[in-house]
């Protein structure tokens, strides 16, 4: 039950962080690539602080490689990919993409893991993503806004599912060695020591007297609540979870999105929306209790 409401929590959090995103960087102050690497540096310093009040954990070298890895996977080119993407595309064009995760994840833990690819998780992600693309396609908030480059921005948005998916994939066992700052904390510094040399120029050609108060708070949500938080829940649920069901509460996230433009006017709540989330909740579930691979 953790797992499934820390995964619950953590996907809330992303579904509101595509629209806030694409708020900020709207206004053509804030680029895209400067918003990844503000994301990455500002969770590894909130990473390292939290580290401070915890007893310290040693990470021999070979590890501190394999958290290297996981940081290129599962921070740099995920959220760098995906917030650079969606700064090109439509936010719905995105959330479509987003739904293939589960997808992928399952073809890999197959692939990797000897996952059995049984016929109640294959069903169940097909069941969630039909919910999640008629949400996505039957909610007008979500379709409106459009991209520069709308081509180039779903394929980083589709690369940024690989790689979030390779990583649930390759570090499901090696995750429950270290507890969850000490990993985040050298993911996160990883991955922003690795962005730093592409965002900095960004960030010294940036007007910042330019961003309004709105914005700071949107980054401020980008930074702590869609990254910082939504990090240790997802860490949380991946613990304790298979890495098929943590890929399909990805398909939470439209579901989060329509809640909030209904409840903000901006969409309107109708049957067929509570049909595709009927399929949501039903694919979640068939994927909960399909088979798991056996312990050996």
């Amino acid at each position: 039950m953790k797992g499934h409401l820390a995964l619950l929590g953590a996907n809330t959090a992303w579904g509101l962080m595509s629209p806030i995103a694409k708020y900020v960087m709207a206004a053509a102050v804030v680029s895209p690539l400067l918003m990844a690497g503000m994301r990455m540096a500002g969770a590894a310093a909130l990473f390292w602080l939290s580290s401070l009040s915890r007893p310290a954990e040693h990470v021999p070298p070979r590890d501190l490689l394999l958290l290297a890895g996981a940081g290129m996977l599962g921070v740099l080119l995920n959220q760098g990919c995906f917030i650079v993407g969606v700064g090109l595309t439509s936010p719905g064009e995105a959330s479509v993409i987003t739904t293939t995760m589960p997808m992928w994840v399952m073809l890999l833990a197959w692939l990797i893991l000897h996952e059995p690819v049984s016929l109640k998780k294959a069903a169940g992600i097909a069941l969630g993503a039909a919910g999640a693309i008629t949400l996505v396609y039957s909610s007008t908030s979500r379709m409106s806004a459009t991209g520069e480059n709308p081509a180039v921005g779903d394929m980083l948005v589709l690369a940024a599912q690989l790689c979030y998916a390779l990583y649930l994939t390759l570090y499901r066992d090696f995750i429950r060695r270290y507890s969850l700052v000490t990993l985040m904390k050298w993911m996160f510094t990883f991955a922003t020591l690795a962005v730093i040399p592409v965002a900095l120029p960004s960030a010294l050609d940036t007007f910042w007297e330019q961003v309004d108060k709105l914005q700071w708070a949107g980054i401020a949500y980008v930074v702590v609540i869609g990254t910082y938080v939504a990090y240790i829940c997802v860490m949380a649920g991946q613990k304790r979870l298979r890495p098929t069901i943590v890929g399909m509460y990805n398909y939470m996230q439209p579901v989060v999105a329509m809640a909030v433009g209904v409840v903000l006017g901006f969409d309107k709540f109708t049957p067929l929306k509570v049909v595709a989330i009927v399929f949501i909740f039903a694919g979640v579930y068939l994927v909960t209790i399909s088979k798991a691979k056996k312990s050996v």
